[in-house]
């Protein structure tokens, strides 16, 4: 599948890069600007007709009308790619695709590469979904910016706050069984959950907004203000601990 292979390459060149040191912020910069120029040119050589949304990349809206969008993060957690001996960073590499009928869309594949875990999520193999869980359950959040809702509907429901850094690496560990749920609402982009939600949905997983309504892709604002990625049995949980703290604000 070409979405794991780009993802899986990308994160290749992205290792190369690190391992030559340097600068931090330099380094953040070099590796952006390096995945992105490479998966730009890989898409327009193999899907030419393609439009593309990327972090890095100039939002062309002609991917409104597109059958087949590819929306990609080249380097997600960027500020851990810069930090020494940080794993949790990632390549998110998703293709979004028109239905035929009725004119909306959804994600048709995507991957997630995590390299210096040396894994590679996809929709092609997507991991066998869990059924049991962590006791107490935990929740994987942002290791800068917790927003204190997450910290309300953790309080409420009795679970653990487990930091991390990229989204990618985020669902991840939803995905391995390290964590049971990752909930986030402070606000971010299409290209930060679309590779991530597409192998988690592909392995049985459930996501959506917090408030439960549909994640959509390849809108004119990529803002993508929350999310809810977790296993099915625990959904309706979270969503009715998110309803309470959220009133409670």
């Amino acid at each position: 599948m070409l979405a794991r292979d780009l993802a899986e390459r990308a994160g290749r060149l992205l290792l190369d890069l690190r391992s030559r040191g340097g600068d931090p912020d330099v380094l953040r910069k070099s590796g952006d600007r390096l995945s992105h120029e490479f998966l730009a040119a890989e898409l327009a050589a193999h899907r030419p007709a393609d439009a593309v949304l990327s972090e890095e990349g100039v939002d062309d809206k002609a991917r409104l009308a597109a059958d087949r969008v590819w929306i990609v993060d080249p380097l997600d957690g960027t500020r851990e790619f810069g930090e020494e001996g940080r794993t949790d960073w990632a390549v998110h590499v998703a293709l979004w695709e028109r239905d035929a009928v009725g004119g909306t869309g959804g994600l048709a594949a995507g991957a997630v590469a995590l390299p210096a875990q040396g894994e590679v999520l996809s929709t092609a193999a997507p991991p066998e979904p869990r059924t049991d869980g962590n006791t107490p359950l935990r929740l994987v959040v942002s290791r800068s910016r917790a927003p204190q809702l997450v910290r309300d509907v953790a309080e409420r429901i009795g679970a653990e706050l487990v930091p991390c850094g990229s989204a990618g690496a985020k669902v991840g560990t939803v995905l391995s069984g390290q964590t049971d749920a990752y909930l986030h609402a402070g606000g971010f982009y299409e290209w930060d959950t679309a590779a991530p939600v597409a192998v988690a949905t592909a392995a049985g997983y459930y996501a959506s907004r917090i408030d439960g309504s549909d994640l959509v892709y390849n809108r004119a604002n990529p803002l993508m203000p929350d999310i809810l990625v977790c296993r099915p049995a625990i959904a309706g949980r979270l969503l009715e601990a998110i309803r309470e703290a959220a009133h409670a604000i």
